[in-house]
């Protein structure tokens, strides 16, 4: 991958910074860094995948940041001296920081918000086991959950959509990790929430500006105030009644740890 110090004497151009975000790999830090530096009028609107049309549609043209937990499919389509990065982090931490997340969400919320339809994953987080939120219900809602939580990370290199489980659900584990490696190359650089420090770095280089994000995260729950933050995947594991559901779940980060390695990234 590039590195984005060697794009010219300064390291600045005036190419657009496309942050794609995957869910709870420290995005909302970034994101708000990031506008804080090129301000809010020249950030994308389009933040979820969800917000615009497939394709170009999810980046209009003429902003400075395209940042969000959006698909990336037309990312050619924007001029030639981008640059991409994307965040990783542990990716059972990921997968238990994800969880406790949307548990977090969903007690603030009322009955008859929970009854909604678009409130569909927060209702079931709090109506069933762990065993049964993660490997109960329809094939619908095991879509759900594979969308959100299955190797994360191969699946959204690989397909370039944040929610592509579909398409590769019947592909072999050896074939989605090639493309997912493949995937990365269209990259400049992939950053460890563990050393943001470094995307701090290139950022200062790429604007001309520095932002804070290293040991910062929004959105990381209570623990994360304490002096030495407690790892949330233990505490997931606890909550499950068979041990045939915590190997299942690990099977859900063991494509993501390969790659991670691959990358050169701790991956625990």
């Amino acid at each position: 991958m590039t590195d984005p110090s060697d794009t010219a004497t300064t390291g600045r151009t005036t190419g657009p910074v496309v942050f794609l975000h995957i869910p709870k790999t420290a995005g909302q830090t970034i994101h708000s860094e990031l506008s804080r530096v090129v301000g809010d009028s020249a950030v994308s609107p389009v933040r979820v995948h969800t917000g615009a049309p497939p394709g170009a549609g999810q980046f209009p043209p003429g902003y400075r940041l395209y940042s969000g937990h959006i698909d990336w499919e037309a990312l050619e389509t924007l001029p030639s001296d981008r640059f991409v990065f994307s965040v990783l982090r542990a990716p059972l931490e990921r997968i238990a920081s994800f969880y406790f997340y949307t548990l977090r969400q969903a007690a603030g919320l009322s009955g008859e918000e929970l009854a909604t339809p678009q409130r569909t994953g927060m209702r079931m987080i709090t109506s069933l086991s762990a065993d049964d939120y993660f490997f109960g219900g329809d094939q619908r809602w095991q879509r759900f959950i594979h969308d959100h939580y299955d190797n994360v990370y191969c699946t959204y290199f690989a397909t370039r959509k944040i929610r592509g489980w579909r398409d590769i659900e019947s592909t072999a584990r050896d074939d989605l990790f090639r493309r997912a490696l493949k995937g990365t190359k269209a990259l400049d650089r992939i950053y460890s929430v563990d050393d943001l420090a470094v995307l701090e770095r290139d950022i200062e280089i790429r604007l001309g500006a520095g932002i804070k994000v290293a040991d910062r995260f929004m959105n990381a729950g209570p623990e994360a105030a304490a002096a030495t933050p407690a790892l949330r995947w233990p505490q997931l594991a606890a909550r499950f009644e068979k041990d045939a559901s915590i190997r299942q779940l690990k099977s859900f980060g063991r494509l993501d740890r390969r790659l991670m390695r691959r990358l050169g990234m701790a991956e625990d």
